[in-house]
């Protein structure tokens, strides 16, 4: 690094490396070439990433998130004075900028001639030149600047994923539905189960929440007219953290008035169809090695009728029976919380009951979904289903418990149960359902996991840019 710091005081001898302040860089390197024309002159900037000198001349390759584009840099075009410095002064990892001419070698690479050249910004630390083994796995994750220099499948991952929110966006868009925004710090948090993030707000002197779920708020959208609305919001809960799961996370919810759950199946099933063919052009997507068809029809799976058939639970059976009967099949001797119980059943559900397919599961216990409204014909049932595809939880949704004495009863009767949230129940959720919210559908899809299907990612850490990691000086 000492090296590289005297190149540095060496060029700035001539030129303030750090104080240009822009830099002639029209298109991106992979818009750059498409664009190629013989001859045409050109101004553009990136990374050096290759150096390669052969005498009177180096060829260089410059990158940045898009592609990588060849530099050709000779004595007689740019001048002895000039080349020396490119050739003694400039290292891989720099910043530079060139202006020259477009021609191609006789391999047919696209290639700039420089003709002048601009160090913009230098690089005082070697470049990582491999990424292999555990150690090296987690170092991609916790400096992920230096993974996107290195390894061109990680930009294409997030360039991706911007065109999959992109796309999740103009989906709802061409079908009437209105982005909102709603609050990501709450006097109470609610809209789902979890553990919420606590802070203090100095000028209120309150404590407040990070959100666990936007639901409530967009609900109460709802209540004021609007009929169709969505928002790609990030939410928060202070849980554990695996390959499925972040503290930080980003999820779609939407919401579509005078419509019920069967509504958002389709909904759903049109969408991830719908950024399948536009990412690959294809129904289909390989995920840990097998392909998944979401061509065909999703499966539908009855979760009460499977558990009652495996666990002897009946559709009737309070909170307190269920995890009796459960945790005596499973042979499990230590008391089980409520959330404890529904998340061990869905660990269950991913293991033993689906395949790579993706299923509809339906049929919850009402008192598993305290914001859903019940089955016409079994009110011990909601009407709600859970999309898992390869064996994750993808989506969420429910026919929307609009009856505010019905909520009201639910969420206190929720609070006893429920160890994770503040005991206390949103009245101002409650006094808008009294203004009458109508009957209406509503959708959560965690974008990160959605996004981990499509790419065939089995760790929620390739798809997130910056995941949350233990301390280094703690590992």
């Amino acid at each position: 690094m000492d090296e590289k710091k005297e190149k540095l005081a060496q060029l700035e001898k001539s030129e303030k490396i750090y104080a240009r302040r822009s830099f002639e860089k029209l298109l991106p390197l992979r818009g750059l070439k498409q664009s190629f024309e013989e001859g045409r002159n050109v101004s553009s900037a990136g990374r050096l990433i290759t150096k390669r000198e052969h005498g009177k001349s180096i060829f260089c390759d410059l990158s940045d998130a898009t592609d990588k584009i060849q530099i050709y840099v000779r004595r007689d075009i740019v001048g002895e004075e000039e080349f020396g410095k490119f050739k003694s002064f400039v290292d891989i990892g720099d910043i530079i900028g060139v202006k020259g001419d477009f021609f191609k070698t006789h391999t047919g690479e696209i290639t700039i001639l420089v003709k002048e050249f601009t160090v913009l910004s230098k690089s005082l630390k070697p470049l990582p030149e491999k990424w292999h083994g555990l150690k090296d796995v987690e170092s991609r994750f916790r400096k992920r600047y230096l993974d996107l220099i290195a390894n061109r499948q990680a930009a294409e991952i997030f360039e991706k994923r911007a065109q999959i929110i992109k796309n999740i966006r103009k989906f709802f868009d061409q079908r009437g539905y209105i982005e909102v925004e709603t609050p990501m710090l709450q006097p109470i948090p609610g809209g789902a189960a979890g553990r919420p993030f606590i802070t203090h707000h100095n000028a209120l002197d309150i404590d407040i929440y990070l959100r666990i779920a936007p639901e409530l708020y967009l609900k109460k959208v709802l209540t004021g007219g609007f009929d169709k609305i969505y928002e790609l919001n990030r939410s928060f809960r202070n849980e554990g953290i695996s390959v499925k799961h972040n503290p930080e996370f980003t999820m779609l919810e939407a919401y579509a008035a005078y419509k019920d759950y069967s509504y958002m199946m389709g909904i759903t099933e049109d969408l991830i169809r719908s950024l399948a063919q536009d990412l690959f052009g294809s129904m289909e997507v390989d995920f840990g090695g097998q392909r998944i068809d979401f061509s065909r029809k999703f499966r539908i799976f009855s979760l009460a009728d499977t558990l009652k058939k495996d666990f002897g639970v009946e559709y009737s059976d309070p909170s307190d029976i269920f995890i009796e009967k459960v945790s005596a099949k499973l042979n499990i001797q230590k008391n089980l919380s409520r959330s404890q119980i529904i998340n061990l059943i869905e660990d269950l559900i991913e293991e033993k009951y689906y395949g790579k397919e993706p299923v509809f599961v339906i049929d919850f216990y009402a008192w598993m979904s305290p914001l859903a409204k019940t089955k016409e014909d079994n009110s011990y049932i909601a009407e709600r289903f859970e999309l898992f595809v390869a064996g994750m939880e993808v989506a969420n949704a429910y026919s929307e418990l609009n009856d505010p004495r019905e909520q009201r009863e639910k969420l206190l009767k929720n609070l006893k149960t429920e160890e994770q949230l503040p005991k206390k129940i949103d009245e101002d959720f409650l006094e808008a359902l009294e203004y009458a919210m109508p009957p209406a559908a509503g959708l959560g899809i965690g974008i990160d996991r959605l996004v981990m299907l499509l790419l065939g990612k089995t760790s929620i850490k390739e798809v997130i840019l910056f995941p949350l990691l233990r301390p280094e000086n703690e590992i």
